[in-house]
């Protein structure tokens, strides 16, 4: 299945939710001149974008071959992901003036929703069929 399904690099998705995240903003600030709005729309961005970086060091710094390893591995860093997120939320009311909750959310949902895009975008290799196999 992995020959013909490639991977997607975790770190690829992350630099296209920054980019996400960077474009978005700068499109809000271009549209409202506003540049609360715009740091409200960078800090979403970093909040979607940074605990995903950490979850990708985590999951790609080292392999286990045990299938149960790898398993409690994802869980302990996906909980370290969310515990940063929900961290970062609460400290935004004090990292950024003016917040514009709107602004920061939306564009954490954007910056989010990337790794989707990514799944469908990557490429696939044709399917062929070995001489005894099913399709």
């Amino acid at each position: 299945m992995r020959s013909r399904i490639p991977a997607t690099s975790p770190w690829r998705v992350i630099a296209v939710q920054a980019a996400v995240g960077a474009g978005c903003a700068a499109l809000l600030w271009a549209v409202t001149q506003r540049t609360d709005l715009a740091a409200s729309a960078l800090y979403g961005a970093a909040t979607a974008v940074l605990p995903g970086a950490v979850l990708a060091r985590g999951m790609t710094r080292r392999t286990s071959a045990n299938p149960a390893a790898a398993a409690i591995g994802f869980m302990f860093w996906e909980m370290v992901k969310i515990a940063l997120a929900v961290a970062m939320l609460m400290a935004a009311v004090r990292v950024v003036p003016g917040l514009s909750w709107p602004a920061l959310l939306g564009v954490m949902v954007m910056c989010m929703k990337v790794s989707w895009l990514a799944m469908l975008r990557r490429q696939r290799r044709p399917v062929t069929a070995e001489p005894n196999e099913k399709v």
